[in-house]
Order: C-alpha cells, then sequence, then structure tokens
C-alpha cells in the first residue's frame, strides 16, 4: 500500500510538472508582441521634503521609517528621498508605454505634475485601446511594483481601475500581465535582476542615460525637470521591449523603427 500511494503522488507531481513546463513554453513563444503594451513607471515622494509633510502623514511616516531603519543614523528625515517607492506615501509623475504596430515601436509618456490628470489620461487610453482579453500588459519587476502602485494610486485618487488592470476575483491565468522580471527568475524566489544588467547581459544597447532612478526625486523636486524624467523612463521601456525579444529569440528592433510620440 504505501508504493502504491507513492507511484499516485509520483504521478500527480510529474503531471504538474509537465503542466508547468509547458506553461513557460508558452509563455515564451507564443507571446504576440503587437498585442502587449510596455511600461514603466516613474515616482517620487509626494512632498519636496520631511519638513513639508502634514503632520497627520508625518508621523505616520515616522511610523514607518522606524521600520525601514538599518543604522543608528537613519532618521524619518533623512529616509523621506525613499517614500517615493511607496504608493501610500508617493505619487507618479510619469507613465511611458511602448506598443509595436507594423513593425514599429511607438513610445508615448504620460508626464505630469497632477497626478489624477496623468492617471486619468493613462486609464482612458488603456480603457478605450487596450480593453481585450487578448492585451497583455508587460514590466521590468512589474507584479511587485508598476503594477500594484497604479492600482492604488489610482484607487487613491478615485479612479475606476481599467480591466487591464484590475486583477480581483481572477485566477492567475486570467491576470494579463507579464513580467520580463519574473520570467528571468525561473522559480527563483530569492532573485533581484535590474534591468540593466540583463540588457548588458543579452548585449541589448542602451544609451548613456545622465540620470538612474535614484536621482528621479532630486530631478522633480529639486531640478523641476520632468521632460528629463519622461526621457528617461521611455528608454527603460524600450529596454523592456528589446528584452523581450531577445526572450524570444527574435531579432532587436533598429532604432529607425523606434517612434517617439
Amino acid at each position: 500500500m504505501p508504493h502504491k500511494v507513492y507511484f499516485e503522488f509520483g504521478s500527480v507531481w510529474e503531471n504538474s510538472l509537465s503542466l508547468s513546463v509547458k506553461i513557460k513554453h508558452y509563455m515564451l513563444t507564443h507571446i504576440k508582441m503587437d498585442k502587449v503594451l510596455f511600461l514603466d513607471i516613474e515616482t517620487v515622494p509626494q512632498h519636496r521634503d520631511y519638513d513639508s509633510v502634514p503632520e497627520k502623514f508625518k508621523k505616520l511616516w515616522d511610523h514607518k521609517a522606524k521600520r525601514l531603519a538599518t543604522t543608528d543614523t537613519d532618521t524619518p528625515e533623512s529616509l523621506y528621498e525613499r517614500a517615493g517607492i511607496y504608493a501610500e506615501f508617493g505619487k507618479i509623475i510619469c507613465i511611458s508605454v511602448g506598443y509595436i504596430r507594423n513593425h514599429q515601436l511607438r513610445i508615448k509618456s504620460f508626464a505630469h505634475d497632477d497626478e489624477v490628470i496623468l492617471l486619468t489620461d493613462f486609464a482612458s487610453l488603456l480603457n478605450q485601446s487596450f480593453c481585450t482579453p487578448d492585451v497583455l500588459l508587460c514590466a521590468h519587476n512589474g507584479k511587485e511594483f508598476d503594477f500594484p502602485y497604479l492600482c492604488r494610486r489610482m484607487l487613491i485618487n478615485r479612479i475606476p481601475l481599467p480591466l487591464l488592470l484590475d486583477t480581483s476575483g481572477r485566477k492567475p491565468w486570467e491576470v494579463q500581465h507579464i513580467d520580463t522580471m519574473e520570467m528571468w527568475k525561473f522559480g527563483d524566489y530569492k532573485n533581484y535582476t535590474s534591468l540593466n544588467l540583463l540588457t548588458a547581459i543579452f548585449d541589448i544597447p542602451t544609451p548613456k542615460d545622465d540620470i538612474d532612478g535614484s536621482q528621479v526625486a532630486k530631478t522633480y523636486w529639486h531640478d523641476n525637470d520632468l521632460q528629463r524624467i519622461a526621457t528617461y523612463c521611455q528608454k527603460d521601456v524600450v529596454a523592456i521591449v528589446q528584452l523581450l525579444l531577445r526572450y524570444k529569440g527574435m531579432p532587436l528592433l533598429e532604432d529607425e523603427n523606434i517612434i517617439f510620440t
């Protein structure tokens, strides 16, 4: 009897493994590039500095900062520059998207100081042009950052979630999201691999940027240069598209086939 139970369990495990392999194979070879909306977002703290935070939220940030502190020199003031990565204390200032039509990648950015305007315009794009069950949303680390951040900020700003973002009540295989970082993990949940590293190892040409992610808040609040941030955000979208093409074993897009609108 023990042998029989073991055999049945083994069969179930083998069938599950076979199904898993088939699903992964489908993800990498049957994704239609012209059915994917690629995106990247840029976020900053809601206020210029800690002293500008309203007293109500300052107390809440103080509590959050205690959990973030790793050294005796970490204070709520010094840690506030990291507030932008939390949807409760940050805001979105730019959403860049890309989609392929007629073998050309078209890039568009929604960048605005007023988050409500930015999110409303982005939601309108999703509702009007990317609302069918065969469309996929793709970002790098999107499942842990971009997608939930967008949903939380939309709810906070009382903007109804577009179908492509609303995952409530859906089964995992019904969620229309793909993530280039998750694909690279291959089940390794301990691993984080940056977009910069992946473009390097896959030999994907990327322009030399004058800013990186750690400088976005300063560029926004102190330099007041939203366009510079949008340019940086667009380059990340191009990199995500090229990375997925590499995953699929397809040729990279040439510069003349990348259109910024």
